[in-house]
């Protein structure tokens, strides 16, 4: 990936002190969305984290991770396929519900988003504990898909979200906290 094209990414990340609640720094990537050349310059980078591996379908997680995978679905060729919270997909669905810091979430995929076989990354603005995503791969799977690689935006590499995901996955971060 270009670090210099990373740099002027991380340099449009803001950080919002205390919030959602006090003694949080929230990393606001707005600034990188509003603006085109960034927001062309992070879809790049996503489709670098590839790295020559083909896919038919983008996994984007509820929000954000719909903003960058259906960017990245279209300049690759690919499906985009939502992993969204409970009771928000209008199909079929199956679902999962994993643990939160203070609390439990449930997420869900519709049952024919997959094709058993099909190749698929994952794309979310952020990995923090990687909860979100790693109930995302297990739907994945569930389906019989194969994830190729998860690739993040951003990681807080302090709250260790790896540990929680497939180890046999690549995990790509464009910027690590």
């Amino acid at each position: 990936m270009n670090e210099e094209n990373l740099k002027q990414i991380d340099a449009a990340i803001r950080d919002v002190h205390d919030f959602p609640k006090p003694g949080i720094v929230f990393k606001d990537i707005t600034p990188v969305l509003g603006n085109g050349d960034l927001f062309r310059l992070t879809t790049d980078s996503f489709a670098e984290t590839l790295k020559g591996g083909e896919v038919s379908k983008v996994i984007g997680i509820d929000a954000r991770g719909f903003i960058f995978g259906a960017a990245l679905a279209d300049r690759i060729g690919a499906g985009f396929v939502p992993v969204r919270k409970k009771g928000k997909l209008p199909w079929e669905t199956t679902g999962v519900a994993y643990s939160l810091e203070y609390g439990e979430a449930h997420v869900e995929i519709h049952k024919d988003a997959i094709k058993p076989g099909e190749r698929v990354i994952l794309v979310d603005d952020l990995l923090a504990t990687g909860g979100t995503a790693g109930a995302a791969i297990k739907l994945v799977k569930e389906l019989g898909g194969e994830i190729v690689c998860m690739s993040f935006l951003i990681e807080l590499a302090f709250l260790d979200g790896r540990k929680n995901l497939d180890s046999d996955v690549r995990v790509e971060a464009l910027l690590t906290f």
